[in-house]
Protein backbone atom coordinates (compact mmCIF):
# COMPACT_ATOMS: atom_id res chain seq x y z
CA UNK A 1 0.00 0.00 0.00
CA UNK A 2 2.66 2.71 1.12
CA UNK A 3 4.91 1.46 -2.07
CA UNK A 4 1.86 2.23 -4.61
CA UNK A 5 0.90 5.42 -2.94
CA UNK A 6 4.69 6.56 -2.89
CA UNK A 7 4.40 6.20 -6.83
CA UNK A 8 0.91 8.03 -6.83
CA UNK A 9 2.68 10.94 -4.94
CA UNK A 10 5.98 11.01 -7.18
CA UNK A 11 3.94 11.34 -10.54
CA UNK A 12 1.41 13.51 -9.04
CA UNK A 13 4.77 15.85 -8.17
CA UNK A 14 6.57 15.21 -11.29
CA UNK A 15 3.04 16.03 -13.71
CA UNK A 16 2.55 19.09 -11.50
CA UNK A 17 6.28 20.06 -11.94
CA UNK A 18 6.09 19.61 -16.13
CA UNK A 19 2.75 21.94 -15.96
CA UNK A 20 3.94 24.19 -13.91
CA UNK A 21 7.03 24.90 -16.45
CA UNK A 22 4.44 24.20 -19.69
CA UNK A 23 1.87 27.01 -18.75
CA UNK A 24 3.47 29.78 -20.32
CA UNK A 25 0.13 32.18 -20.45
CA UNK A 26 -1.44 30.96 -17.48
CA UNK A 27 1.49 31.33 -15.22
CA UNK A 28 1.29 35.47 -16.04
CA UNK A 29 -2.33 36.03 -15.29
CA UNK A 30 -4.72 36.51 -12.08
CA UNK A 31 -4.52 33.62 -9.69
CA UNK A 32 -5.82 35.25 -6.69
CA UNK A 33 -9.18 33.67 -6.75
CA UNK A 34 -8.01 29.67 -6.72
CA UNK A 35 -7.75 30.00 -3.12
CA UNK A 36 -11.74 30.80 -2.88
CA UNK A 37 -11.75 27.37 -4.21
CA UNK A 38 -8.94 25.71 -2.49
CA UNK A 39 -10.22 23.83 0.45
CA UNK A 40 -9.12 20.52 2.02
CA UNK A 41 -12.04 18.97 1.36
CA UNK A 42 -12.16 19.81 -2.30
CA UNK A 43 -15.54 21.04 -1.84
CA UNK A 44 -15.98 24.98 -2.78
CA UNK A 45 -18.24 27.25 -0.69
CA UNK A 46 -19.22 28.52 -3.84
CA UNK A 47 -20.28 26.00 -6.04
CA UNK A 48 -19.20 26.16 -9.35
CA UNK A 49 -19.21 29.99 -9.33
CA UNK A 50 -17.28 32.93 -8.16
CA UNK A 51 -19.21 36.43 -8.15
CA UNK A 52 -16.35 38.87 -8.44
CA UNK A 53 -16.80 42.99 -7.53
CA UNK A 54 -16.00 45.53 -10.16
CA UNK A 55 -14.46 48.62 -8.91
CA UNK A 56 -16.77 51.52 -8.64
CA UNK A 57 -16.30 54.60 -10.74
CA UNK A 58 -17.00 58.36 -10.36
CA UNK A 59 -17.71 61.36 -11.84
CA UNK A 60 -16.09 64.73 -11.03
CA UNK A 61 -17.41 67.34 -9.54
CA UNK A 62 -15.96 71.44 -10.35
CA UNK A 63 -16.80 73.76 -8.01
CA UNK A 64 -17.17 74.08 -4.21
CA UNK A 65 -21.21 74.84 -3.48
CA UNK A 66 -23.43 71.99 -4.69
CA UNK A 67 -22.41 68.63 -4.26
CA UNK A 68 -23.11 66.14 -6.73
CA UNK A 69 -23.97 63.21 -4.45
CA UNK A 70 -23.35 59.42 -6.87
CA UNK A 71 -24.55 56.54 -5.89
CA UNK A 72 -22.47 53.45 -5.33
CA UNK A 73 -22.67 51.40 -8.72
CA UNK A 74 -21.05 48.52 -7.89
CA UNK A 75 -20.82 45.97 -10.22
CA UNK A 76 -19.63 42.55 -10.49
CA UNK A 77 -18.89 39.41 -12.78
CA UNK A 78 -19.10 36.13 -12.37
CA UNK A 79 -16.25 33.13 -13.23
CA UNK A 80 -17.56 30.02 -13.50
CA UNK A 81 -14.87 26.90 -12.68
CA UNK A 82 -16.81 23.94 -14.27
CA UNK A 83 -14.12 22.70 -16.91
CA UNK A 84 -12.82 19.11 -16.25
CA UNK A 85 -10.14 18.05 -18.25
CA UNK A 86 -7.38 15.69 -17.92
CA UNK A 87 -4.91 12.66 -19.60
CA UNK A 88 -4.55 9.09 -18.73
CA UNK A 89 -1.85 6.62 -18.77
CA UNK A 90 -1.13 3.67 -17.39
CA UNK A 91 2.13 1.53 -16.52
CA UNK A 92 3.18 -2.09 -15.64
CA UNK A 93 4.53 -3.41 -12.81
CA UNK A 94 8.27 -3.58 -14.30
CA UNK A 95 7.95 0.44 -14.97
CA UNK A 96 6.18 0.89 -11.24
CA UNK A 97 9.36 -1.25 -9.80
CA UNK A 98 12.21 0.69 -11.76
CA UNK A 99 10.57 4.09 -10.78
CA UNK A 100 10.59 3.89 -7.04
CA UNK A 101 13.68 1.81 -6.62
CA UNK A 102 16.01 3.79 -9.26
CA UNK A 103 16.12 8.00 -9.85
CA UNK A 104 17.70 7.37 -13.06
CA UNK A 105 14.55 4.49 -14.08
CA UNK A 106 12.22 7.19 -12.94
CA UNK A 107 13.66 10.42 -14.91
CA UNK A 108 13.41 7.79 -18.05
CA UNK A 109 9.50 7.27 -16.74
CA UNK A 110 8.79 10.53 -16.67
CA UNK A 111 10.75 11.58 -20.30
CA UNK A 112 8.67 8.61 -22.21
CA UNK A 113 4.96 9.47 -20.38
CA UNK A 114 4.70 12.10 -17.73
CA UNK A 115 6.39 14.60 -19.51
CA UNK A 116 4.52 14.01 -23.24
CA UNK A 117 1.13 13.43 -21.58
CA UNK A 118 0.80 16.39 -19.20
CA UNK A 119 2.59 18.53 -22.08
CA UNK A 120 -0.42 17.77 -24.13
CA UNK A 121 -3.19 18.68 -21.49
CA UNK A 122 -1.39 21.76 -20.83
CA UNK A 123 -0.97 22.73 -24.57
CA UNK A 124 -4.73 22.17 -24.79
CA UNK A 125 -5.82 24.58 -22.30
CA UNK A 126 -3.85 27.23 -22.89
CA UNK A 127 -4.89 26.99 -26.40
CA UNK A 128 -8.50 27.69 -24.77
CA UNK A 129 -7.57 30.14 -22.41
CA UNK A 130 -5.53 31.85 -25.23
CA UNK A 131 -8.28 32.31 -27.79
CA UNK A 132 -10.67 32.88 -25.13
CA UNK A 133 -8.81 36.26 -23.76
CA UNK A 134 -7.86 37.31 -27.57
CA UNK A 135 -11.40 37.25 -28.40
CA UNK A 136 -12.75 39.40 -25.71
CA UNK A 137 -9.86 41.57 -25.84
CA UNK A 138 -10.82 44.45 -27.92
CA UNK A 139 -8.52 46.99 -28.25
CA UNK A 140 -5.54 46.08 -31.59
CA UNK A 141 -2.73 47.23 -32.38
CA UNK A 142 -0.02 47.13 -35.59
CA UNK A 143 -1.53 47.29 -39.15
CA UNK A 144 -2.97 43.78 -40.69
CA UNK A 145 -0.77 42.47 -43.67
CA UNK A 146 2.37 44.41 -42.14
CA UNK A 147 5.13 41.89 -41.06
CA UNK A 148 6.45 42.45 -37.27
CA UNK A 149 9.85 43.87 -37.19
CA UNK A 150 10.74 46.32 -34.51
CA UNK A 151 8.46 48.14 -31.85
CA UNK A 152 5.89 50.44 -33.56
CA UNK A 153 2.98 47.83 -33.17
CA UNK A 154 4.20 46.98 -29.20
CA UNK A 155 4.49 50.59 -28.76
CA UNK A 156 1.18 51.33 -30.19
CA UNK A 157 -0.37 48.06 -27.87
CA UNK A 158 1.36 49.55 -24.64
CA UNK A 159 0.49 52.96 -25.51
CA UNK A 160 -3.50 51.76 -25.57
CA UNK A 161 -2.55 49.71 -22.09
CA UNK A 162 -1.44 53.23 -20.34
CA UNK A 163 -4.82 55.01 -22.04
CA UNK A 164 -6.65 52.57 -20.15
CA UNK A 165 -4.68 52.86 -16.81
CA UNK A 166 -3.26 49.55 -17.14
CA UNK A 167 -0.72 49.43 -13.91
CA UNK A 168 3.13 50.10 -14.69
CA UNK A 169 4.05 47.30 -11.96
CA UNK A 170 6.35 45.43 -13.71
CA UNK A 171 3.66 42.62 -14.32
CA UNK A 172 3.17 43.18 -18.18
CA UNK A 173 3.36 40.51 -20.92
CA UNK A 174 3.51 39.73 -24.49
CA UNK A 175 3.19 36.90 -25.66
CA UNK A 176 3.89 36.12 -29.62
CA UNK A 177 4.26 33.19 -31.95
CA UNK A 178 7.63 32.08 -33.34
CA UNK A 179 7.28 33.99 -36.43
CA UNK A 180 6.82 37.01 -34.92
CA UNK A 181 8.67 36.36 -32.31
CA UNK A 182 11.59 35.44 -34.48
CA UNK A 183 11.43 38.85 -36.68
CA UNK A 184 11.34 41.31 -33.49
CA UNK A 185 13.97 39.62 -31.52
CA UNK A 186 16.25 39.47 -34.25
CA UNK A 187 15.74 43.61 -35.21
CA UNK A 188 15.85 44.14 -31.11
CA UNK A 189 18.26 41.85 -29.87
CA UNK A 190 20.48 44.28 -28.67
CA UNK A 191 17.32 45.58 -26.08
CA UNK A 192 17.07 42.31 -24.74
CA UNK A 193 19.28 41.48 -21.60
CA UNK A 194 19.42 38.18 -19.16
CA UNK A 195 18.43 39.44 -15.65
CA UNK A 196 15.16 37.46 -16.17
CA UNK A 197 16.68 34.48 -16.96
CA UNK A 198 17.75 33.99 -13.27
CA UNK A 199 14.34 35.00 -11.91
CA UNK A 200 13.35 31.89 -9.56
CA UNK A 201 10.26 31.39 -11.37
CA UNK A 202 11.53 31.08 -15.22
CA UNK A 203 9.43 29.78 -17.41
CA UNK A 204 9.58 28.00 -20.98
CA UNK A 205 9.30 30.30 -23.79
CA UNK A 206 11.09 32.95 -22.04
CA UNK A 207 12.83 35.39 -23.87
CA UNK A 208 13.85 38.76 -21.91
CA UNK A 209 12.17 41.78 -21.20
CA UNK A 210 11.92 44.78 -22.77
CA UNK A 211 8.83 48.20 -24.10
CA UNK A 212 8.00 47.43 -20.27
CA UNK A 213 7.35 43.50 -20.55
CA UNK A 214 8.25 40.24 -20.38
CA UNK A 215 8.35 38.47 -23.46
CA UNK A 216 7.51 34.88 -24.58
CA UNK A 217 7.34 32.61 -27.12
CA UNK A 218 4.43 30.60 -27.55
CA UNK A 219 2.69 28.90 -30.91
CA UNK A 220 -0.42 28.23 -29.03
CA UNK A 221 -1.21 32.32 -29.95
CA UNK A 222 -4.79 32.57 -31.78
CA UNK A 223 -5.34 32.56 -35.25
CA UNK A 224 -8.72 34.66 -35.91
CA UNK A 225 -9.74 34.43 -39.79
CA UNK A 226 -11.97 37.58 -40.59
CA UNK A 227 -15.67 36.96 -41.55
CA UNK A 228 -16.41 36.91 -45.57
CA UNK A 229 -17.29 40.55 -45.74
CA UNK A 230 -15.90 43.51 -43.82
CA UNK A 231 -17.48 46.48 -45.35
CA UNK A 232 -20.55 48.45 -44.45
CA UNK A 233 -22.46 50.63 -42.01
CA UNK A 234 -24.48 50.40 -38.97
CA UNK A 235 -28.10 50.17 -39.52
CA UNK A 236 -30.21 53.31 -39.97
CA UNK A 237 -31.63 52.42 -36.30
CA UNK A 238 -28.28 50.53 -34.81
CA UNK A 239 -30.35 49.66 -31.45
CA UNK A 240 -27.56 51.75 -29.38
CA UNK A 241 -28.68 51.88 -25.49
CA UNK A 242 -26.40 53.51 -23.09
CA UNK A 243 -24.79 50.78 -21.37
CA UNK A 244 -25.91 48.17 -24.36
CA UNK A 245 -23.50 45.81 -25.93
CA UNK A 246 -25.55 45.27 -29.25
CA UNK A 247 -24.92 46.94 -32.84
CA UNK A 248 -27.16 46.60 -35.40
CA UNK A 249 -25.42 46.12 -39.34
CA UNK A 250 -27.64 42.91 -40.63
CA UNK A 251 -29.30 45.25 -43.44
CA UNK A 252 -25.76 45.83 -44.68
CA UNK A 253 -23.02 43.13 -43.51
CA UNK A 254 -24.75 39.75 -43.37
CA UNK A 255 -24.84 38.60 -40.10
CA UNK A 256 -23.81 34.64 -40.65
CA UNK A 257 -20.60 36.51 -42.13
CA UNK A 258 -19.44 37.95 -39.31
CA UNK A 259 -16.74 35.79 -37.15
CA UNK A 260 -16.66 36.22 -33.20
CA UNK A 261 -13.63 38.01 -32.16
CA UNK A 262 -13.47 40.05 -34.68
CA UNK A 263 -12.57 43.74 -34.30
CA UNK A 264 -13.78 46.82 -35.67
CA UNK A 265 -14.28 50.45 -35.23
CA UNK A 266 -17.75 52.97 -36.00
CA UNK A 267 -17.07 56.03 -37.80
CA UNK A 268 -17.53 59.15 -35.16
CA UNK A 269 -17.38 57.26 -32.26
CA UNK A 270 -13.89 57.72 -30.11
CA UNK A 271 -12.38 55.96 -27.11
CA UNK A 272 -11.91 58.32 -24.19
CA UNK A 273 -9.59 58.71 -20.82
CA UNK A 274 -11.87 56.57 -18.20
CA UNK A 275 -11.28 59.10 -15.27
CA UNK A 276 -11.50 62.36 -17.58
CA UNK A 277 -13.13 61.53 -20.30
CA UNK A 278 -11.14 63.38 -22.29
CA UNK A 279 -10.93 62.21 -26.16
CA UNK A 280 -8.59 60.27 -27.34
CA UNK A 281 -7.15 60.74 -30.80
CA UNK A 282 -8.45 57.06 -32.16
CA UNK A 283 -11.93 55.55 -32.96
CA UNK A 284 -13.15 52.94 -30.06
CA UNK A 285 -12.47 49.80 -31.45
CA UNK A 286 -14.74 46.28 -30.70
CA UNK A 287 -14.99 42.84 -30.44
CA UNK A 288 -17.62 40.86 -31.86
CA UNK A 289 -18.63 38.59 -28.83
CA UNK A 290 -22.16 36.99 -30.19
CA UNK A 291 -23.62 37.08 -33.32
CA UNK A 292 -28.10 36.73 -33.35
CA UNK A 293 -30.56 36.67 -35.36
CA UNK A 294 -30.34 40.37 -36.38
CA UNK A 295 -27.92 42.11 -34.30
CA UNK A 296 -24.47 41.60 -32.89
CA UNK A 297 -23.42 41.82 -28.88
CA UNK A 298 -19.96 43.60 -28.64
CA UNK A 299 -17.54 44.30 -26.33
CA UNK A 300 -16.64 46.70 -24.39
CA UNK A 301 -20.29 47.88 -23.63
CA UNK A 302 -21.41 51.47 -25.20
CA UNK A 303 -21.52 54.04 -22.51
CA UNK A 304 -22.41 57.22 -23.60
CA UNK A 305 -22.69 59.14 -20.11
CA UNK A 306 -21.79 58.94 -16.78
CA UNK A 307 -19.08 57.26 -14.77
CA UNK A 308 -18.40 54.49 -16.92
CA UNK A 309 -18.24 56.62 -20.01
CA UNK A 310 -16.31 55.17 -22.62
CA UNK A 311 -16.86 56.71 -26.00
CA UNK A 312 -17.31 60.15 -26.93
CA UNK A 313 -16.73 62.94 -30.20
CA UNK A 314 -13.85 63.75 -31.53
CA UNK A 315 -14.33 66.90 -29.09
CA UNK A 316 -15.30 65.20 -26.40
CA UNK A 317 -18.61 65.64 -26.25
CA UNK A 318 -21.53 63.59 -25.28
CA UNK A 319 -22.95 61.20 -27.99
CA UNK A 320 -26.84 59.95 -28.36
CA UNK A 321 -27.96 56.77 -29.63
CA UNK A 322 -28.62 58.33 -32.79
CA UNK A 323 -24.88 58.97 -33.59
CA UNK A 324 -24.36 55.13 -34.44
CA UNK A 325 -27.01 55.04 -36.56
CA UNK A 326 -25.66 54.88 -40.47
CA UNK A 327 -21.95 54.99 -39.25
CA UNK A 328 -19.69 53.32 -41.46
CA UNK A 329 -17.72 50.04 -39.91
CA UNK A 330 -14.44 49.69 -40.44
CA UNK A 331 -12.83 46.05 -39.56
CA UNK A 332 -9.39 45.66 -38.86
CA UNK A 333 -7.91 43.54 -41.79
CA UNK A 334 -9.20 42.09 -44.88
CA UNK A 335 -12.10 39.58 -45.39
CA UNK A 336 -11.90 36.39 -44.99
CA UNK A 337 -7.89 36.59 -44.08
CA UNK A 338 -6.21 35.06 -40.79
CA UNK A 339 -4.66 36.67 -38.35
CA UNK A 340 -2.00 35.35 -36.00
CA UNK A 341 -3.00 37.45 -32.71
CA UNK A 342 -0.13 38.50 -30.66
CA UNK A 343 -1.04 39.46 -27.16
CA UNK A 344 0.12 42.32 -24.76
CA UNK A 345 -1.41 42.36 -21.38
CA UNK A 346 -0.65 43.23 -17.39
CA UNK A 347 -1.64 40.12 -15.64
CA UNK A 348 -4.81 40.91 -13.73
CA UNK A 349 -6.37 41.62 -17.34
CA UNK A 350 -7.63 37.95 -17.38
CA UNK A 351 -8.28 35.49 -14.53
CA UNK A 352 -7.24 31.64 -14.34
CA UNK A 353 -8.74 29.62 -11.51
CA UNK A 354 -7.96 25.97 -10.69
CA UNK A 355 -9.78 24.19 -8.27
CA UNK A 356 -8.89 20.97 -5.57
CA UNK A 357 -10.97 17.77 -7.11
CA UNK A 358 -11.71 15.85 -4.11
CA UNK A 359 -10.31 11.76 -3.01
CA UNK A 360 -12.62 9.36 -3.97
CA UNK A 361 -13.66 7.40 -0.58
CA UNK A 362 -12.59 4.25 -2.20
CA UNK A 363 -9.78 5.36 -3.87
CA UNK A 364 -6.21 4.15 -2.04
CA UNK A 365 -3.96 5.31 -4.22
CA UNK A 366 -5.54 9.12 -5.03
CA UNK A 367 -3.52 12.57 -4.23
CA UNK A 368 -3.88 16.23 -4.63
CA UNK A 369 -0.88 18.39 -5.58
CA UNK A 370 -0.96 22.66 -5.35
CA UNK A 371 2.48 24.68 -6.69
CA UNK A 372 1.57 28.46 -7.34
CA UNK A 373 -2.21 27.85 -6.93
CA UNK A 374 -2.05 24.93 -9.73
CA UNK A 375 -3.89 22.00 -8.71
CA UNK A 376 -3.51 18.90 -10.02
CA UNK A 377 -5.23 15.51 -8.77
CA UNK A 378 -3.79 11.89 -9.34
CA UNK A 379 -5.55 9.09 -9.32
CA UNK A 380 -4.37 5.50 -9.77
CA UNK A 381 -6.40 2.07 -9.84
CA UNK A 382 -5.03 -1.60 -10.42
CA UNK A 383 -6.07 -3.35 -13.59
CA UNK A 384 -5.52 -7.42 -12.08
CA UNK A 385 -6.54 -9.01 -15.18
CA UNK A 386 -3.55 -6.99 -17.59
CA UNK A 387 -1.06 -6.59 -14.54
CA UNK A 388 -0.92 -2.83 -15.31
CA UNK A 389 -1.72 -0.02 -13.13
CA UNK A 390 -4.11 2.96 -14.59
CA UNK A 391 -3.63 6.57 -14.06
CA UNK A 392 -5.64 9.68 -15.11
CA UNK A 393 -4.36 13.13 -14.15
CA UNK A 394 -7.47 15.78 -14.16
CA UNK A 395 -7.16 19.64 -13.24
CA UNK A 396 -10.87 21.31 -13.14
CA UNK A 397 -10.71 25.00 -13.97
CA UNK A 398 -12.42 28.32 -15.00
CA UNK A 399 -11.45 31.67 -17.00
CA UNK A 400 -12.51 35.20 -17.07
CA UNK A 401 -11.69 38.51 -18.49
CA UNK A 402 -12.39 40.57 -16.25
CA UNK A 403 -10.25 43.57 -17.60
CA UNK A 404 -10.06 42.82 -21.11
CA UNK A 405 -8.80 46.71 -21.30
CA UNK A 406 -5.57 46.03 -19.30
CA UNK A 407 -5.13 43.56 -22.47
CA UNK A 408 -4.06 44.60 -26.41
CA UNK A 409 -3.53 42.17 -29.76
CA UNK A 410 -0.72 42.91 -31.81
CA UNK A 411 -1.68 41.85 -35.48
CA UNK A 412 1.10 41.91 -38.19
CA UNK A 413 1.17 39.73 -41.50
CA UNK A 414 -1.50 37.36 -42.62
CA UNK A 415 -1.21 34.04 -41.70
CA UNK A 416 0.37 31.83 -43.91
Amino acid sequence: MANAFAVTDLVAKESLRIAHEKLQFIGTVDRQYDESFNTASGRSPHGSTLRVKSPNRYTRRQGSRVMAVQDQAEGSQTITVATQDGVDMRFNSQELIQSVSNDGAFNELSKNYIEPAISVMCSGIEADFIAYCTKATYNVAGTAGTALTDLIAVGGARAKLNQMLAPKDGNRYIQCDSVAMGGMVNGLKGLFQDSTQIREQYREGMIGRTAMADWYENDRMLTLTNGSDVTGTTDAAALVTDGGTIVDMHTTIAVTAQAVGSVFTIAGVYACHPETKQAYGSLQQFTVMAIGASTTTVSPAINLTGAKKNVCSATGATLLTTDFNTQTLTFVGAASTSYVQQLMYHQDAYQFVTADLPLMDDAQKCVRVRKENLALRVWMGSDIRNDELLMRVDILYGMAALRPEWGCRVIGSAAS
